[in-house]
């Protein structure tokens, strides 16, 4: 592990189409502005921030395992991989990194295939329906574990 202080932020596949896929359900603001709150929020803590997008799983599972060796936690909206990717959760318990599983719009009032996530159960902290803004509360409740975790 290096003595970088680095979280790794992954947006899974359809969040590239943030401010124009559905606004009534995930607002107007877009990628970057997710990837500039977070920047934002983890320099706060003193953490940098490596983003990864990708609409395809693999690419995804390459950059969770990349991070075992230069980052101390992920933050990560699966999109909808969180109902059906038990090879994302593998890949996530796997590198034993704490992670923050977050979802901009409420799923658990939205279809019943999206109230199952194969990842809340492991993830070290959930955040859910607090638009883009949950993504800083989520960045935020992971350093303080992480500092708690370094002593």
């Amino acid at each position: 592990m290096s003595d970088t202080r680095r979280l790794l932020l992954v947006n899974g596949p359809n969040l590239n189409l943030l401010g124009t896929r559905e606004p009534e359900v995930y607002g107007s603001q877009t990628l970057a502005d997710v990837e500039a709150l977070v920047t934002a929020t983890a320099a706060e803590h003193d953490l940098e921030v490596r983003s990864v997008q990708s609409n395809h799983e693999g690419v995804l599972i390459d950059a969770i395992h990349a991070a075992r060796t230069d980052c101390l936690g992920i933050v990560i909206n699966p999109g909808g991989l969180t109902h059906t990717s038990v090879v994302l959760r593998d890949a996530l318990t796997g590198v034993a990194l704490p992670f923050a599983e977050v979802h901009i719009s409420d799923v658990h009032a939205r279809e019943e295939f999206r109230h199952h996530s194969y990842l809340s159960d492991v993830a070290t902290t959930v955040v859910v329906g607090q638009g883009v803004p949950g993504y800083a509360q989520a960045v935020q409740e992971l350093a303080v574990i992480i500092e708690a975790a370094r002593g």
